[in-house]
């Protein structure tokens, strides 16, 4: 629930700092001479590429948690096995070996997004985030294609 938060406290500030830069890119274009309206175009640029992100990330957030719930609901969530170092960080090692067992269940069923889910938590939790990200868009792809 804190990661929820996070989130939407993030975003909002996000959100507010655009419109901040957007009114200072439409005052530019507003004084009306070359330089400043060059400016104001390349200032109003940054929030719309910012908002399409937060909003393409968004889209991200809310597909994962609503594949998590319908994983929750089968029973099928990846159980927290790991071990942990006395600090709370997770074993390298014992992330490596639940790694290869869900890379493995991945391979046995390619077209599976459940396994695809799990994989992408074991990359998650080897440390390997860009990885977990698009094994994590694989499994959103192909539970969209199921529907």
């Amino acid at each position: 629930m804190r990661a929820k938060i996070s989130y939407a406290v993030t975003a909002a500030v996000l959100v507010v700092y655009f419109v901040l830069v957007g009114s200072r890119g439409v005052l530019l274009i507003e004084t009306g001479t070359p330089l400043t309206v060059a400016f104001g175009v390349a200032v109003l640029i940054l929030p719309v590429i910012g908002l399409w992100f937060l909003w393409k990330n968004t889209q991200f957030v809310r597909k994962a948690n609503r594949l998590a719930a319908e994983l929750d609901a089968e029973g099928g969530l990846p159980v927290d096995e790991l071990k942990r170092t006395p600090s709370g960080r997770i074993d390298r090692d014992s992330a490596d070996e639940v790694f290869a067992r869900r890379k493995a269940e991945t391979e046995a069923a390619p077209d599976d997004w459940r396994s695809w889910f799990r994989l992408a938590v074991a990359y998650h939790d080897a440390r390997d985030t860009p990885r977990a990200r698009k094994a994590m868009q694989r499994a959103i792809a192909l539970h969209d294609a199921s529907r």
